[in-house]
Parts: C-alpha cells; structure tokens; sequence
C-alpha cells in the first residue's frame, strides 16, 4: 500500500530515473489524481509537467461504470461490450458526450488558461495517473496521444489490475507498474490517504512545477 500519490510518484520516478532531465521528454499527467503523482515525478526528474484532460463517460443511471472516455483532443474509445449490455448506441451518448466536452472545455479553460496541448510529435511522453480500474480513460489518452506522433509513450501506472495492464502494454512503447495486486477492487484501497485532489490543488502543483523547473535551468551567479 503506498501512504499516498507523493510517495507512489517518488517510487515511480526511481523506475523511471532514466529520463530524467531529457530535454526531449515531457510528463503528461491525467487530473485530477494523476497530477499529485506527476507533480512528484516532474519535481524528482527535473521534466515539464502539464496534463492531458480525458473524461469518462458513464452510463445512464450508474455514472461510475465507465461506457467509454474521451479525451481533449477529441478521441473517443468506447467499451463495445459494455453498451451492449445496456443495449445503447453512440446516439444514446451524445448527451452526456457533451456533457464531458463541456467539462474538458472548463478544466482547459482553468488549468491552462484555455491553451492546447504542447507539440508532442518527436517528443517522449511520459503518461501518467494515480491508477488505474476499468483503464477507460488511459485507453483513451493513449488513443489520443498516439494520433499526435510522439516518438516514444510511456505509461506510468502505480497500481492496477492484471488483465487491464497487460492489455495496456500492448499499446505503449513501455509501460511501469508498481503493483498489480491479485485481488483488485478499487485504486483508493492501495493508498493509506486517497484524498481527492481539488481544481485548485491541480492548478498549484502545475504553477509550481513550472516555477521548480525554471530555477533549475537557471545559470548560477558568477562567483
């Protein structure tokens, strides 16, 4: 069990110390919880760190059974499977599809003050969240990320189920995972302190990594 998202990135930035200071790598983390675990990475390994807004789309009646996810950039993934057992088509989502580009619109709007997403083609992307269950939204930004060209995609998960991590390393050039524990319920059961992370929290850990970045890369004072 880790005590919380600080420790989990500290522990995947050992396992990821290879990248750290390239100048050709960026952390991409998925709020709101990814961005504690990014934070702590950006911090550790010396990376920019910035977020990649992906929502999941629950089904009517059961919000958290996730139907699919869409990301920012407009990617949408959908779990076949699953709309057949609640016997819907993509025309039955077009509401609360709407509903969660509203929702993007307005984290875009807060958490960058409505700018895109930096150039990714050529770049080495380090994706990252605090966890991961049915893995819809992970799906999904890797979707997206993917249509953007980077040159390398790495997937950085503390915790998850077996099955659904091993469906996700077929689809990232590598993928780092701290546990994955045989009896899987939920992400919160791993951490001692799974506090959800607020709007504001986000905001400040992105202003703060930029700030930490900046002064690492400054010249030092002639002596």
């Amino acid at each position: 069990m880790f005590q919380d998202r600080e420790e989990a990135g500290q522990l995947l930035a050992e396992r990821l110390k290879a990248y750290r200071g390239d100048p050709n790598t960026l952390i991409l983390a998925l709020p709101r919880g990814g961005v504690a675990v990014g934070y702590t990475l950006s911090l550790t390994l010396h990376l920019p760190l910035d977020v990649l807004i992906t929502r999941k789309i629950g089904a009517p009646g059961n919000p958290e059974y996730a139907l699919g996810a869409i990301a920012e950039t407009g990617a949408l993934v959908l779990n076949q499977e699953a709309m057949r057992a609640f016997s819907l088509s993509k025309e039955d989502l077009d509401k609360p599809i709407r509903a969660q580009q509203e929702e993007i619109a307005r984290r875009q709007a807060l958490y960058r003050s409505g700018r895109p997403l930096p150039p990714l083609k050529g770049r080495t992307v380090l994706l990252v969240d605090d966890g991961i269950a049915t893995g819809s939204t992970f799906f999904a930004s890797v979707d997206a990320l993917t249509r953007l060209h980077p040159m390398r995609l790495v997937g950085a998960i503390p915790v998850g189920p077996r099955d659904t991590l091993i469906r996700l390393g077929q689809q990232v050039d590598e993928l780092i995972v701290l546990m994955m524990p045989e009896f899987f319920y939920a992400v919160g059961n791993h951490y001692a302190d799974f506090t959800q992370v607020e709007d504001a929290t986000v905001v400040r850990y992105l202003a703060e990594a930029a700030s930490a970045l900046r002064a690492a890369h400054r010249p030092s004072p002639a002596s």
